[in-house]
């Protein structure tokens, strides 16, 4: 067998090199042909599009998560406002709207003419009402009421059980009490 000359292979390195530049270039050609560059320009609008809608989903996604959770803390606030509403109406005897009618009736009223009036009222409610008064105003009205009435007010008031001071009939002195 002969050996292959330097200039053979010389050639045969070339011919290899030229063959790779030759299918590189066919790629390239192929890229920018009018097909390729076709190609290549709806894979990048689809691309944008997809993007696009992508965050458009993205953006409704969030919303969603926010409306959850606003609609979340609505319901809960409305759980919290029932129970105490439930708790109120079984810890008071009665509903409140009366008495709240009452305290600005009395209010409104001159306390020269609400005192009298004022302590002809069950203690119970005369406390309920007196509670829902300005001080101001309630403080006007026991200025009106009996001394009586408006130790028995204020007892009421304290949260203290009034207790009725035993009358002394026919003597014009009480009993001295022993210390």
């Amino acid at each position: 067998m002969t050996r292959p000359t330097r200039l053979l292979l010389g050639v045969a390195v070339l011919a290899a090199v030229a063959n790779a530049v030759a299918v590189a270039a066919t790629t390239d050609i192929a890229d920018t042909s009018r097909l390729g560059v076709s190609l290549r320009e709806a894979a990048a609008r689809r691309d944008t599009m997809t993007a696009a809608e992508k965050r458009k989903l993205d953006m409704r996604e969030q919303a969603v998560k926010a409306s959850e959770a606003r609609l979340a803390g609505q319901v809960r606030q409305q759980q919290e406002q029932q129970a105490a509403a439930a708790k109120m109406a079984q810890g008071s005897a009665g509903p409140a709207v009366p008495y709240d009618n009452l305290a600005r009736i009395y209010q409104t009223m001159k306390p020269n003419r609400a005192g009298p009036i004022f302590e002809k009222l069950d203690l119970e409610v005369q406390r309920e009402v007196a509670t829902r008064m300005r001080e101001r105003a309630t403080a006007q009205i026991m200025a009106n009421m009996s001394p009586n009435g408006a130790v028995a007010l204020s007892m009421a008031l304290a949260g203290r059980r009034v207790v009725a001071a035993p009358a002394a009939k026919g003597t014009a002195k009480a009993a001295p009490s022993a210390r």
